[in-house]
């Protein structure tokens, strides 16, 4: 489910579980950034932030190489970081509600203050921010996406169920004057990652989130990866650093990626995408460069979602914007791109929405008062 539960310590704290990362240029207002955060899957009215974490955005100027360059996308070392952090919660008050405050600290070291659950959020030093319980964007046939690599087969229906219909999360958003809070000089694309790291003077990385589906689907265990049966991933990879693999285990989501991939691409039952000699599939690499691209120059969109990077691969300029907006169908992209490499009919989910966001600020959905119970439902095809 995107990022939902993808890991043990994730299960354990759902305050610090990163659910999903978007990051769009903002709809109606040229030049701005908008970046949410959701965390808490399944949350029930009155959740709260964790005060004991941080929520952080992490963006990176990056580069579209041209020609024959041979890198698919030149990340640079600069990194301007929004950091969120939030209160013990006080109260009740009057009317029998908990409060809670947060405090979004922007890369020059200004703070930006704001009420959780406030609709107009706080504003200041070219960034607005909002916090709070909100509708989960996300939407996917979570069932049938694990029946069909339970049973190496496409088990995708016309008319799916979306497995999160009316759940709510908690989310950080914030918008930002790109050249106000980046500096003109920054340009237009930018690689963004998500982190829930510990409160104090050296943070402990929990979990980090680029682009969706990478745990719980692309590093799955399927029963097809011979260099490891036993370890889940998913924990190692969160505490990696979304910009710089560490070497003690990237071999192994490199052999995880190589073998998944492979597996996937034979769900149609032909393969559309050629290895090379070593077994190393043509989207690994870029994969573990896991983070979201997003170019501001390009106007909103709403279907962007890997634009820049498949753009790359077909050694053709991007046409929209990448990133990832809030009502994008990313399963149906996802499972386009690794089945039949865009050459065959969308591989669909029969998912194709939910409530569907807003283009104004806060932009999530409101949340639903009366959420239903969570649906156990498991992530991992073979254990």
């Amino acid at each position: 489910m995107s990022d939902h539960l993808s890991g043990t310590r994730a299960l354990a704290d759902p305050a610090i579980d990163l659910t999903d990362l978007y990051a769009f240029p903002g709809p109606s207002r040229p030049g701005r950034l908008v970046l949410v955060m959701n965390v808490f899957p399944n949350a029930r009215p009155g959740a709260l932030f964790s005060d004991a974490a941080g929520y952080r955005f992490r963006v990176r100027p990056a580069s579209v190489p041209t020609g024959d360059s041979g890198s698919l996308l030149d990340v640079g070392t600069d990194e301007f970081a929004l950091s969120c952090t939030f209160s013990i919660p006080v109260g009740p008050d009057d009317d029998g509600e908990v409060t809670q405050r947060g405090t979004c600290v922007l890369p020059d070291g200004e703070s930006v203050s704001l009420l959780v659950n406030d609709e107009r959020g706080g504003e200041g030093h070219g960034v607005r921010c909002y916090a709070g319980l909100r509708l989960d964007p996300f939407f996917m046939d979570v069932a049938k996406e694990v029946e069909t690599r339970a049973r190496r087969r496409l088990a995708f229906v016309p008319k799916g169920t979306n497995s999160l219909e009316g759940a709510d999360v908690l989310t950080v958003v914030a918008e930002l004057d790109v050249a106000r809070v980046f500096g003109a000089a920054s340009g237009s694309v930018f690689a963004v990652a998500a982190e829930t790291v510990t409160v104090g003077p050296y943070p402990v990385r929990l979990e980090r989130l680029g682009r969706p589906e990478v745990k719980n689907i692309l590093l799955s265990d399927n029963g097809v990866d011979a260099a490891n049966k036993v370890v889940d991933l998913r924990d190692l990879y969160n505490e990696e650093d979304p910009f710089r693999l560490g070497p003690s285990y990237v071999d192994a989501y490199r052999a995880r990626l190589n073998a998944n991939l492979v597996f996937f691409d034979g769900l149609d039952g032909k393969a559309d995408w050629t290895t090379q000699p070593d077994g190393t599939h043509p989207l690994t690499e870029l994969l573990l460069a896991d983070f979201l691209v997003v170019d501001v120059a390009k106007p909103y969109a709403e279907d962007s979602y890997f634009e820049i990077e498949r753009a790359l691969l077909e050694g053709r300029e991007h046409e929209t914007c990448g990133g990832r907006s809030l009502n994008d169908d990313v399963i149906d992209t996802l499972y386009t791109l690794i089945v039949n490499a865009g050459h065959g009919p969308r591989v669909s989910d029969g998912v194709d929405g939910t409530v569907p966001a807003s283009r104004e600020f806060p932009y999530l959905a409101p949340p639903n008062p009366d959420p239903p119970e969570p649906v156990s439902v498991p992530t991992a095809a073979a254990s």
